[in-house]
C-alpha cells in the first residue's frame, strides 16, 4: 500500500468517526447500545467489505488497508473498531476463504453492502480455548444438517442475520470432528439468547447463539464435512491481525488523549509534560506503540503475500494487546482523577483495552502458539 493511498483510507475513516462516531460514544457506551444502523453507512464507504473481491460487492482491498481502517476506527471507538473487524475477518472472510461459487454470490453481496453485520460462533461456555471439545453438534439427516447447542461471548448474536457457526459432526477430542455451516436468522429453532453485559466495548454487541434442532440444507455447508476446526484456525490467524490493529488504534487514542491533556494541565507553574515522570511514561507509551504498529503490519505484509503467518499474526496480537492494556493504564494515571471520570477519554479506553488480551486467542494461546512455531 503506497502512502497516498493509505492517507486517503485513513482520512476517510477519520472523518466517518467525526461524524458519525464521536458524538455518540457515551450514550451507546452508557446505553450497552450497538448502533446496527451505522452498518449501512460503513458499507457506503466500502468499510464492511474491505477485504472481498469487487466481483462479490466488496472494496478488493488487502490487510495493510485493512490494518489502517481498524486502527483509526478504534482510535474514535473501540467498540465500533471491534464490531468491523469481526464482520470483516471473520464471518465475511470466512464465506469468502471456504464458500463455493454459489455461496460467495448468495452472501458476500449482503454481507459487503453492510445491509446486516455478520456473526461468527466458535466459542461455547465450557469450550472457551478448548474448542475441540464443543457440544454443538450438527447430526446429518438426508440431504440436510440438524444442529443442536449454544455459543456464546458472539459478536452480532441479536443483530446479525447471517452467521458462521462451527458444529462438532465427529466425537469430541477427534481430529477432524468439526464443520463449518452458514446459518441465517429466521431460520426455525435459530434464535439469540443472554446479552452479555460487559466491563467494555459495551457498543459491540456480544450474546448468545441458540440452536435448538435447527435444520439447514446441505448447501449450507462450507467446505468438506471434518474441515471446520482447520477452517477456524486458519481465519483466527487473519483475526490476529484484526485484534492487533484495533489494539494499535486503541492504544494510539488513549497516548493522543493523554498527550494533549498533559500540555493543558499545569501544576507548579508548568504543564505536567515538563516532568520527567510524565515524559518517562509518554517516551515508554510512544514506543511500544511504534513497535506493535510494526508487527502489526509485518503480519500483514505476510498474509496478503500468501503467506505462512501464524508466528507472526500470534506475535503481533499478543505484543499489540498487552501494549494497549499498558497505554491505556499509563494513559489514565497521566489524567489522574480526572481520568477515573467520564467526563474524559481515559476510563473508557482503559474498560476497552483489556478484552483485546482475551478476545481470539487469550495471551497465553498466543504464547502457545508461538512457542510451538519455534520449537518444533
Amino acid at each position: 500500500m503506497d502512502k497516498e493511498n493509505e492517507k486517503i483510507i485513513r482520512e476517510t475513516a477519520r472523518n466517518f468517526s467525526v461524524k458519525n462516531i464521536l458524538p455518540y460514544i457515551m450514550k451507546w457506551d452508557e446505553a450497552q447500545t450497538f448502533p446496527k444502523e451505522l452498518f449501512p453507512k460503513l458499507g457506503e464507504i466500502g468499510f464492511t467489505g474491505i477485504l472481498i473481491p469487487e466481483i462479490y460487492g466488496g472494496s478488493a482491498l488487502g490487510y495493510l488497508e485493512y490494518v489502517s481502517i481498524i486502527d483509526e476506527l478504534a482510535q474514535a471507538d473501540p467498540s465500533i473498531g471491534l464490531s468491523v473487524a469481526a464482520h470483516n475477518s471473520l464471518c465475511t472472510h470466512h464465506i469468502y476463504e471456504f464458500g463455493n461459487e454459489e455461496q460467495k454470490k448468495k452472501w458476500l453481496p449482503h454481507l459487503a453492502s453492510g445491509k446486516t453485520p455478520g456473526a461468527w460462533a466458535l466459542t461455547e461456555h465450557n469450550t472457551g480455548s478448548d474448542s475441540a471439545a464443543m457440544s454443538t453438534t450438527a447430526q446429518k439427516d438426508g440431504n440436510h444438517w440438524i444442529l443442536n447447542g449454544a455459543k456464546n461471548f458472539i459478536t452480532h448474536a441479536i443483530s446479525g442475520e447471517i452467521a458462521v457457526v462451527i458444529a462438532r459432526t465427529g466425537e469430541k477430542n477427534t481430529r477432524n470432528n468439526a464443520t463449518a455451516f452458514v446459518v441465517e436468522k429466521g431460520t426455525k429453532g435459530f434464535s439469540s439468547g443472554k446479552k452479555e453485559n460487559k466491563l467494555g466495548m459495551r457498543a459491540s454487541e456480544t450474546a448468545e447463539l441458540i440452536l435448538d434442532n435447527v435444520r439447514i440444507p446441505d448447501s449450507h455447508r462450507l467446505g468438506e464435512t471434518g474441515t471446520g476446526f482447520k477452517q477456524a484456525m486458519k481465519i483466527l490467524d487473519g483475526g490476529r491481525i484484526s485484534i492487533a490493529a484495533l489494539s494499535v488504534g486503541i492504544a494510539k487514542g488513549a497516548y493522543k488523549a493523554a498527550l494533549k491533556y498533559s500540555r493543558e494541565r499545569h501544576q507548579f507553574g508548568k504543564p505536567i509534560q515538563d516532568f520527567q515522570a510524565i515524559r518517562f511514561m509518554l517516551a515508554d507509551m510512544a514506543t511500544q506503540i511504534e513497535a506493535a504498529e510494526l508487527l502489526t503490519q509485518r503480519a500483514a505484509t505476510l498474509k496478503n503475500a500468501n503467506k505462512k503467518m501464524t508466528k507472526e499474526g500470534a506475535m503481533a496480537k499478543l505484543f499489540a494487546s498487552e501494549t494497549c492494556v499498558k497505554v491505556a493504564n499509563h494513559a489514565l494515571q497521566i489524567f489522574g482523577g480526572y481520568g477515573y471520570t467520564k467526563d474524559f477519554p481515559a476510563e473508557k479506553y482503559y474498560r476497552d483495552a483489556k478484552l483485546c488480551t482475551i478476545g481470539e486467542g487469550t495471551s497465553e494461546i498466543q504464547r502457545l502458539i508461538i512457542g510451538r512455531e519455534i520449537c518444533h
